[in-house]
């Protein structure tokens, strides 16, 4: 069996102080009622980033970059968990930023979407790449983990992250976190609760998104700074590493967990992995996408062979015979989209640049 890996050639957008390796496109849908007023687009891995014209090319270039440094935490260029990945693309999962609240956009969006990628949005004025994810200046990092984790791990381990009541190890935890099971919130709660969320337009289930939230950014450090402390300490207690895991001794073995590959680095709004990858052509394919920005795919054989180009539909676009060494193969011909690159005979090994 053939096996099937992803690699993006993307270009390198720079602004400010953040390195983000993507590139800021027009609308792919305009005949969708909901999605075809936004004027900004990126594709991260096939969760899809919407913005809207007031918003900052910035702004959405950091939300890309979140997002990618979420999905591929160990930055090498690959998403860290296929099967997440594929319950994102299989939802449709998207994050829409709007110039502000109750924007023309949003209601027209709020009006025609009908999807079920949606679980969170962003507003121009909560998005700040100079502040990746710290409390009261940038919502990205909440906004966006809400999503992948409502629309990705809620459903990928039901058992692990369910939300709702006596559903899961994750609502367990919660119910111990806040003294209790509320199904609606207490008048007050318990004083061995450290989890005591007050918003009365939050249902249980709002309850544990934003819960899994509170503990993967503890986790991760974002909050572990004396004025942060201070200021969520109505709402959530643990908000450092160490105390988490002192405290919340359930839920940071959840989060910790390798075999659910939960995040735990936290993000800094710069995003530029490494492009290559070396495997063994005669077993493989590789799937790219070729840059916009750059008319050259360097490769490097190991032995002499053939290598393939084909788009999706399995037609050959390109095909060459090469030396074993370095070459560069010019693919100016190529719109941008997905391909398929293998090797012929004799090709063992491909190194891609």
């Amino acid at each position: 069996m053939k096996k099937l890996l992803f690699l993006a050639l993307l270009p390198v957008s720079v602004f400010a102080q953040n390195n983000v390796c993507f590139d800021i496109e027009a609308n792919p849908y305009p005949n969708d009622a909901a999605l075809s007023g936004f004027t900004k687009y990126v594709n991260v891995y096939g969760f899809e980033i919407f913005g809207e014209s007031g918003v900052s090319d910035a702004q959405v270039l950091h939300a890309a970059a979140v997002t990618a440094e979420l999905l591929d935490n160990d930055e090498d260029g690959t998403v860290d968990d296929a099967a997440l990945l594929a319950q994102l693309v299989a939802s449709s999962a998207l994050m829409p930023i709007f110039n502000s609240e109750g924007s023309p956009m949003e209601n027209t969006f709020s009006s025609n979407y009908s999807g079920d990628g949606v679980s969170a949005v962003l507003y121009a004025g909560e998005v700040d790449p100079t502040q990746p994810g710290h409390w009261g200046d940038d919502a990205t990092v909440e906004e966006i983990l809400h999503t992948i984790n409502h629309v990705g791990h809620t459903f990928l381990h039901p058992s692990v992250f369910g939300m709702a009541p006596n559903s899961s190890s994750m609502s367990n935890a919660m119910d111990l976190a806040r003294g209790g099971q509320f199904t609606a919130i207490p008048a007050s709660y318990p004083a061995s609760a450290w989890y005591h969320y007050d918003d009365e337009t939050c249902d249980y289930e709002c309850m544990a998104i934003e819960y899994i939230y509170w503990s993967i950014v503890s986790n991760m450090g974002i909050l572990d700074d004396p004025s942060t402390c201070s200021g969520i300490a109505n709402e959530w207690e643990p908000c450092s590493q160490a105390l988490l895991q002192s405290t919340d001794v359930a839920m940071y073995a959840l989060i910790t967990d390798p075999q659910y590959k939960l995040p735990q680095l936290a993000p800094d709004g710069n995003y530029c992995p490494p492009v290559g990858i070396e495997e063994v052509l005669d077993e493989s394919l590789v799937a790219f996408y070729p840059n916009p920005a750059s008319n050259e795919l360097t490769i490097t054989l190991k032995k002499e062979g053939s290598i393939q180009i084909m788009d999706f539909t399995g037609s050959v676009v390109f095909e060459s015979k090469f030396q074993a060494g370095k070459s560069v193969i010019d693919i100016s011909m190529l719109a941008s989209g997905q391909y398929l690159i293998t090797g012929g005979a004799g090709a063992q090994k491909l190194i891609i640049e």
